[in-house]
């Protein structure tokens, strides 16, 4: 079985600026490559949501992917992505 099809868990935390639009903005990413979340989190903190989307099984090529379209979704200020054996990445958006 080769990298891109071995399965993980994955998680993405991210904050972002509150909008009407955000959280279908944020599943689009998945709903492209025929994902389903296990769990989505959503909670508005003062002027700031902060959100987490969970899979417990993800093709290991895609958390990359996913990651870099969660990171250029606009309002998205912060982003953390965990894919199990890869550990936590950090990335900024732009």
């Amino acid at each position: 079985m080769s990298e891109s099809e071995r399965c993980v868990a994955a998680r993405f935390t991210l904050s972002a600026e509150p909008s009407p639009g955000l959280l279908p903005r944020l599943l689009q990413p998945f709903a492209r490559r025929d994902l389903v979340p296990d769990r989505v989190l959503a909670l508005r903190e003062g002027a700031a949501m902060r959100v987490e989307i969970a899979l417990d099984a993800m093709p290991a090529g895609m958390v990359h992917l996913v990651a870099g379209n969660l990171s250029q979704v606009v309002g998205v200020t912060e982003l953390h992505s965990a894919g199990e054996g890869d550990g936590a990445q950090a990335l900024r958006a732009a």
